[in-house]
C-alpha cells in the first residue's frame, strides 16, 4: 500500500462519501469543498489538482474504491457493498441521572456489599473497629482520591447517615491499608461485586495497569554526576467484561513481574462465576500456557503472536495442536 492508498483508506474510514448524479462526492482533507470522482467510464477519473497534474489514481480516488467494493458473480450480476458511517448516540437523560447521584449510590452500595464481611474473634486487648467498617473507609477514601485528612469530612458523614458504626481517625485508615490481611479479601469484594453481570458478560479482555507508590528508588548516576530517583511502582494485572467493563479479577504484582503467568489464575477466578466465550489480550499474554488455560474453561483466546513465532513450535516444546491451530 502507497501513501495515497493509505491515505484514501484514511479518508474512507473518517469522511462521509456521497454519490450524486455525476460521481462520487468526497470530502477535501483540508476542509475546503469537495471533489468528483467518477469510476463508471473504465477510467478512474477526479477533480483534484493531484489527479488532472499525474493522471493517476490520487487518494480521492482510492477512498472511493475502499467504500465501494464489487463483487462479479458467475451470471454477471454485480453486489454493491456500500460502508456505513454509523454514529453512537449517548442516551443523555440516564447519563446525567448516573453523573449527578453517582457517589450517594455508591456509599450505599458499598455498604451493602461491606455488610457481609465477618468481624474476626476478639481476642483480647483493645477492642478493634469492625472490619466492615474499616473495608467501607478505605475503600470510600480511594474512590474520592482524597488525602486521609481530606477525607475525615467525607468518614464523619458517612457516620452521621449511619454507614459506618464509627469513623476511624485517619491513622487507622492508614495503617488498616498496610495490613497484607485485607489483599485476600479485597479481592474477594471485587469478585463479589462482579457477579450481577454474570448474564450480561461473556467476553472478557486481559491487561495491566501501573500504580505509583510513595517510595522512591534512589540511585547515583555516575554519568552524569548526580543523584536520581524514580518512583516504585506496583503492577495490577485485571480481567474485565468487555460490554460493561466490569473487573472480574485482580492480581497485584511487583513492577519486576512477568504479565503472561498472571492470566491462568485471572481466568479460572472469572470462571467460577461467568461462562466466559472469549479472552482477549495483547502480546504481552502470548504463550502455550495461556492459550491452554482459556480453552480449559471452554473459551477461545484471541492473543496475537509475536513476530518470531511458528505454528510448529521448538524442539523442546514438540508439536501443540491448540498452540498450532489458532
Amino acid at each position: 500500500m502507497d501513501e495515497r492508498e493509505e491515505r484514501g483508506l484514511v479518508i474512507a474510514n473518517t469522511s462521509k462519501i456521497e454519490k450524486n448524479q455525476l460521481g462520487w462526492k468526497v470530502p477535501s482533507q483540508s476542509g475546503n469543498g469537495s471533489y468528483i470522482v467518477n469510476l463508471d467510464h473504465g477510467h478512474p477519473f477526479c477533480t483534484c489538482p493531484d489527479f488532472e497534474k499525474r493522471q493517476q489514481p490520487c487518494k480521492h480516488i482510492h477512498a472511493v474504491e475502499y467504500v465501494i467494493q464489487r463483487e462479479t458473480k458467475p451470471d454477471g450480476t454485480t453486489t454493491l457493498t456500500q460502508s456505513v458511517k454509523m454514529t453512537c448516540t449517548q442516551e443523555w437523560p440516564a447519563y446525567d441521572e448516573a453523573q449527578m447521584h453517582e457517589q450517594e449510590r455508591f456509599v450505599v452500595l458499598l455498604r451493602d456489599l461491606c455488610n457481609g464481611i465477618q468481624q474476626p474473634e476478639y481476642k483480647g486487648g483493645r477492642p478493634r473497629l469492625p472490619l466492615a467498617d474499616v473495608v467501607f473507609g478505605v475503600t470510600y477514601k480511594a474512590y474520592t482520591t482524597m488525602s486521609g485528612r481530606r477525607f475525615m469530612s467525607d468518614l464523619r458523614d458517612a457516620e452521621t447517615k449511619e454507614l459506618v458504626t464509627k469513623a476511624a481517625s485517619f491513622a487507622s485508615n492508614a495503617r488498616y491499608l498496610e495490613n497484607p490481611e485485607l489483599t485476600t479479601l479485597l479481592k474477594a469484594l471485587i469478585e463479589q461485586s462482579a457477579s450481577p453481570l454474570r448474564a450480561v458478560e461473556t467476553d472478557f479482555a486481559v491487561d495491566l495497569s501501573g500504580f505509583a507508590t510513595t517510595t522512591y528508588n534512589r540511585w547515583f548516576d555516575h554519568k552524569w554526576g548526580k543523584e536520581r530517583s524514580e518512583a516504585k511502582w506496583m503492577k495490577t494485572h485485571l480481567i474485565c467484561g468487555v460490554k460493561t467493563h466490569v473487573v472480574t479479577s485482580v492480581e497485584v504484582t511487583p513492577n519486576e513481574t512477568a504479565d503472561a503467568p498472571q492470566l491462568p489464575a485471572l481466568v479460572n477466578t472469572t470462571a467460577k462465576t461467568f461462562n466466559i466465550n472469549e479472552v482477549s489480550a495483547d502480546k504481552a499474554y502470548s504463550s502455550r500456557k495461556n492459550l491452554h488455560a482459556v480453552q480449559a474453561v471452554s473459551a477461545t483466546p484471541y492473543i496475537p503472536f509475536k513476530s518470531n513465532t511458528n505454528g510448529m513450535g521448538s524442539k523442546s516444546d514438540g508439536f501443540d495442536g491448540l498452540w498450532n491451530r489458532m
